[in-house]
């Protein structure tokens, strides 16, 4: 678990508030089920982030046993998938008409749906659309509102006079209308709680979630309890004691009966809560994916009552309205006397140096759902999230989201069907992906992406250069007679272990380690798998320490080798590298050549380390894992050389290596 931010005073900007996700060594595999059809915005936005291939929202199943799947498009339409054949289900924006608006703000258009958990037998089902013109004059929002609102949220109920149908005929009813005060941040999500029984008080609740109009980085809007905005409402659709009749109040929700609070408000404090779900197993917690402002994307624990801090606080740091910087600050010291709610996963935004303070950094975080099909065991118990915009599938341990202090984060790879590694990017021809999560009443994943409209299921899961590594096997290589230095008389060989007693000079040629020892004993290796102890005796206080585990080597100007160091923070340490008759080139995928850093620190200190080296000569994958981790420190796929021989050594450092054990498919 962990517990983010940086030492830092009161007054000062907190540098690097969240790690940045580190590497599972896991990787989804998806199959494409299907494309939805292209779709425009009417009329033609301006807003580039708007022109996709279409703007299709969610995937999920409808609760009738038919085995029928829906998608919406924020274009306005809603479509059934049907055992491979897909068709308009309904068209939202025709049914609504010329106040329909959905070309300016992200989530304008028809945002939602959510089937009543009946609808087997009463066709009842909701949407979420929102509408600008006319209605802004016309028609009169129902809860409080902006005076100015530039768009309206509305909450529809559907009744379908015959549930099983293909497309919708029926009647339908304004159940719900909110006013925002920008054209983003409305309303998103609505949905029933899939866990609550029909005996249970939560059954047939429906859940909203409001954004904050985008006026909460300069008000009090999402704290105040007097309005809708920024907040998650539970409403019963079948009651008559809200404000307008349409809908119901539920007597248990936390606020009814407080002097100056809607009843209708559930939890509050937030910014733009764009995915909720439940946890099918364990405690059937409730989640929230929470977009941040400009350096916290949140996942919340959802709890009667609750309040997430925003606008005073974004994530688990201060939120300092008008800041200049645009960033965030420590907590103060009597933050607990306001009892908020902290996130307990999530990310921070990696800001460049370089960017403008204030500018959009390009992050979004989309909330998914916690694992618990059956197909996919490797996936039991992980919440499986992402960040929207470039497309990053990342997961949390549900059982380490906890109140006091966050989860870790880890990204997730991407195959295709024929096994090769993929990243959305790459599948979308894009670099905005627009990633959004779906699931069936299986519990199993799907991923849909606006970019290309089109939809994968998560079919399987897949280790990380989890290839067999053969049955030849090298260990006690102590002596001198087993090893073929760059300079023997840099190395001592007392024994148990191989040291490089001397640190090595630059030598001619390309850019490389500067001394090493080639493993002489037993045979090239093919695939392989390399397990050792290694230290640094370099003193600590020595900056830019290192050892390198050698493989795949064919000549002094020919092989990979990972270079485990104590700093991050420059191009030639602390990665994957191959020297190929050329410098040395960076292969990992950890390394982010933007904000130059790359995975954590491998050795920091003066003790022994265990590292582990897999190399697959098929896939080309490779992984450094370090102190027995079961997620790779670094990871990398090249096929420059599909075997070779092993050694170790540094740059110009002094360490030595220890129970070595070589295992793979001797030439």
């Amino acid at each position: 678990m962990l517990t983010p931010g940086a030492n830092a005073q009161a007054d000062e900007p907190v540098a690097d508030p969240i790690p940045t996700p580190t590497a599972s060594g896991l990787g989804l595999e998806i199959e494409e089920v299907a494309t939805l059809p292209q779709s425009t915005a009417v009329p033609p936005p301006t807003d580039v982030r708007l022109k996709q291939w279409n703007r299709i929202n969610y995937f999920g199943e409808v609760p009738d046993r038919s085995g029928r799947t829906y998608v919406p498009d924020l274009n306005g339409r809603m479509y059934l998938l049907d055992h491979g054949t897909q068709h308009v289900y309904l068209d939202v924006g025709a049914a609504v008409g010329a106040d329909f608006h959905t070309y300016r703000g992200l989530g304008s258009g028809f945002g939602f749906v959510a089937f009543d958990p009946k609808f087997a037998r009463n066709g009842r089902f909701y949407t979420v659309h929102t509408e600008a013109g006319n209605a802004l004059t016309t028609k009169k929002p129902d809860l409080p509102s902006a005076p100015d609102a530039q768009v309206h949220g509305v909450i529809t109920e559907w009744t379908a006079t015959d549930p099983k149908a293909n497309t919708f005929a029926g009647t339908r009813r304004e159940m719900l209308r909110i006013g925002f005060g920008t054209f983003i941040h409305g309303l998103q999500e609505i949905g029933f709680n899939p866990n609550s029984k029909w005996w249970d008080d939560d059954y047939g609740l429906l859940y909203i979630a409001a954004g904050d109009g985008g006026v909460g980085l300069r008000t009090t809007v999402p704290q105040d309890l007097g309005v809708p905005q920024g907040k998650i409402l539970r409403i019963d659709p079948r009651g008559k004691n809200g404000v307008n009749g349409h809908y119901g109040i539920p007597a248990k929700n936390p606020f009814v009966g407080k002097p100056g609070a809607l009843g209708e408000i559930y939890a509050y404090g937030l910014r733009d809560p764009y995915r909720f779900s439940w946890d099918a197993g364990g405690r059937h917690r409730m989640f929230l994916g929470h977009i941040g402002e400009k350096v916290v994307e949140s996942v919340y624990e959802v709890k009667p009552g609750a309040n997430f801090g925003w606008s005073e606080r974004e994530g688990r740091f201060n939120y300092v309205k008008n800041d200049p910087s645009c960033r965030i600050f420590p907590l103060p010291a009597d933050d607990a006397k306001f009892g908020y709610s902290y996130p307990v996963a999530g990310f921070d935004h990696d800001r460049l140096p370089t960017s403008r303070p204030c500018s959009d950094s390009g992050n979004a975080l989309i909330g998914g759902f916690v694992y618990r099909g059956h197909k996919i065991p490797e996936l039991r118990g992980k919440y499986i999230y992402g960040e929207g915009v470039k497309g990053y599938v990342l997961y949390a341990n549900e059982r380490e989201m906890k109140s006091d202090s966050m989860a870790a984060t880890h990204s997730l790879m991407l195959y295709d069907k024929s096994g090769q590694r993929v990243t959305l990017q790459q599948l979308v021809g894009k670099e905005r992906v627009d990633l959004r999560f779906g699931q069936d009443s299986r519990g199993e994943l799907y991923i849909l992406a606006k970019a290309n409209g089109k939809i994968w299921k998560v079919v399987g899961a897949r280790k990380f250069a989890d290839c067999r590594t053969g049955h030849d096997f090298v260990w006690g290589a102590t002596k001198a007679r087993d090893w073929q230095p760059v300079t023997p008389a840099k190395w001592q060989f007392p024994g148990r272990e191989v040291v490089l007693a001397e640190a090595g000079v630059a030598r001619p040629g390309p850019r490389r380690p500067f001394e090493y020892a080639v493993l002489s004993k037993g045979p090239s290796f093919g695939s392989v798998r390399i397990d050792a102890e290694v230290r640094l005796d370099t003193p600590v206080e020595v900056s830019n320490r290192d050892v390198i585990i050698v493989f795949g080597y064919k000549s002094d100007t020919e092989f990979y080798y990972a270079h485990l160091s104590s700093d991050n923070k420059i191009y030639p340490h602390n990665g994957i590298f191959a020297v190929n008759n050329a410098d040395r080139v960076r292969l990992d995928d950890q390394w982010d050549e933007a904000r130059s850093v790359g995975a954590l620190p491998a050795v920091k200190d003066a003790a022994w380390h265990r590292v582990s080296v897999k190399h697959c000569a098929g896939t080309g994958e490779i992984a450094v894992y370090v102190d027995g981790s079961s997620a790779p420190l670094m990871t990398a796929v090249n096929k420059t050389f599909s075997s070779g021989r092993v050694g170790f050594g540094s740059f110009d450092n002094i360490g030595r290596i220890r129970n070595l054990r070589v295992l793979g498919e001797g030439e």
